[in-house]
C-alpha cells in the first residue's frame, strides 16, 4: 500500500528541511516527538518522546539530498499494532514553487494489513508544519496514539 500526502508551504527548501530534520524545531515539539540523527546516508534515526525519553519510531536515512530529498526506511514503535506493521518507507521531496515549496511525502511498503494508525496522523502533521513555518507557530498537539 502507499500514501501520498502534498502540501504546499509559503518558505524556502532550506528552511523547511531545516523543520524536518532538526531535533527541536517548534514543529517536532508541539507533535511531542524530537528526532536525532545525523542525516548522512545511511544513518540511523530515532524518534523520541523528549519528556520520557521513550522511543517512537527509528529506521535508516536510505538518502540525504538536503534540502530536497529524504528517503528513510523506518519502523513506528508508538504502538503494537503499529509496530506489527513491519518496516515501511518514508520519502519527502521538497519542490521549489514560485515562492513556496511543494512537499510530497510517500509513505509506502506497507502491509494492505497495516493499522490505519501507522499513516493517518500525516496530514495534520503536515499542517502542523506548513502553520509553523508560515506563521512562525504550530497549532497540531496529538497524543501518541495520534501519529
Amino acid at each position: 500500500m502507499e500514501k501520498v500526502f502534498k502540501i504546499y508551504i509559503r518558505t524556502t527548501p532550506r528552511r523547511l528541511w531545516a523543520a524536518i530534520t532538526a531535533p527541536d524545531t517548534g514543529v517536532t515539539r508541539d507533535l511531542g516527538t524530537r528526532v536525532t540523527s545525523d542525516w548522512t546516508p545511511g544513518s540511523h534515526f530515532e524518534l523520541s518522546d523528549p519528556g520520557t525519553g521513550t522511543r517512537l519510531g527509528i529506521g535508516v536515512n536510505l538518502e540525504v539530498s538536503p534540502p530536497r530529498r529524504l528517503v528513510q526506511r523506518t519502523v513506528a514503535l508508538w504502538s503494537a499494532d503499529v509496530r506489527d506493521a513491519g518496516v515501511t518507507r518514508v520519502t519527502w521531496d521538497i519542490e521549489t514553487v514560485g515562492d513556496s515549496c511543494r512537499l510530497t511525502v510517500v509513505h509506502d511498503q506497507i502491509r494492505d494489513s497495516a493499522d490505519c494508525d501507522l499513516y493517518r496522523g500525516w496530514p495534520a502533521t503536515l499542517s502542523s508544519l506548513k502553520s509553523h513555518l508560515e506563521t512562525y507557530r504550530s497549532w497540531a498537539v496529538l497524543p501518541a496514539s495520534g501519529r
